[in-house]
């Protein structure tokens, strides 16, 4: 990994306040979860409508900006210049649309076209493909609640706190630990397992490891792309691609748990282990604040 070592020494303003990772998600759960919790118990609900479980999530999602914004505002009153305002270039967006491809579409033709399960019938590939359009739209606020808090403004000021790896992994887990409620909600649905509790212990296990190395992809998107537009665009992507295959032509266990897994926690260690990261605060506010000198130690 490299990752320069770069002090900018700030001009604070006798308003600002440090920096508390409690204090900033005891504000970001109190405002979220509800929602997500909501989620669970009436979302999950196959009597309600889809709508009712997708707004629900999607506000779970939006409250992370609400509460991020808060934080930055009036609580920490340090501003938001580094969380990424740019658009990126194409070539950024090709790439995250050809690693959601990779992870979901690849893998679902694979299991297709290898007999692993039969094709349904009545699938339309126009259909899959206008559901999709309409939800990654509809998507792009909620996803990008949740990149302008946990990568826009919580990594980098762990990154000021910590090592670079150190930050990485704090931001993974709280991201994990954030989506508790509904892995909770999972787990306790889950059957063959033994009963609620082993099943939410076996969905907690399962998913640590890939969700944080997930979180990891998200930062390095943002990262090396110093823009929250394309980690947006990414994780609405994502998601709804997910959705749109899982609820025409269906996940067998070799795309849902097996593929997904392991690229994404390959792809994630790589990149933990080896990726150019930029995280230093003062190198993202260099455009936002010239004033400041860079001081490069070795």
């Amino acid at each position: 990994m490299t990752a320069a070592n770069l002090h900018r020494p700030r001009q604070v303003s006798e308003e600002q306040r440090p920096f508390s990772l409690t204090v900033y998600l005891l504000i970001v759960v109190a405002l979220s979860w509800p929602f997500q919790i909501a989620y669970v118990l009436w979302g999950f609900d196959k009597t309600q409508t889809p709508l009712m479980s997708y707004s629900l999530s999607s506000l779970s999602m939006v409250m992370v900006a609400v509460g991020t914004f808060i934080a930055g505002r009036y609580v920490f009153r340090d501003g938001f210049a580094d969380a990424g305002w740019s658009w990126g270039k194409p070539r950024h967006y090709l790439a995250v649309f050809g690693l959601v491809i990779f992870v979901w579409v690849v893998p679902t033709v694979l299991e297709l076209a290898l007999g692993m399960r039969s094709t349904p019938t009545g699938v339309i590939a126009t259909e899959i493909l206008a559901v999709f359009l309409l939800r990654f739209v509809a998507t792009l606020i909620p996803a990008f609640g949740e990149e302008f808090g946990w990568r826009g403004y919580m990594l980098p000021r762990l990154a000021q706190r910590y090592a670079v790896r150190r930050a990485l992994l704090v931001q993974a887990f709280v991201w994990w630990a954030w989506h508790l409620p509904t892995l909770v909600g999972f787990g306790a649905r889950t059957e063959g397992v033994g009963g609620p509790v082993l099943g939410v212990a076996v969905v907690l296990l399962i998913s640590i490891v890939p969700s944080m190395m997930h979180a990891v992809i998200y930062a390095y998107i943002w990262s090396s792309t110093q823009s929250l537009a394309v980690a947006t665009a990414y994780h609405s992507a994502f998601d709804e691609t997910r959705d749109a295959l899982e609820t025409s032509v269906g996940f067998g266990p070799f795309v849902d748990v097996v593929w997904q897994n392991i690229v994404l926690t390959l792809l994630g260690v790589v990149l933990l282990w080896k990726g150019n990261w930029k995280l230093d605060r003062g190198v993202m506010l260099e455009e936002h604040e010239p004033g400041w000198r860079v001081k490069a130690e070795t």
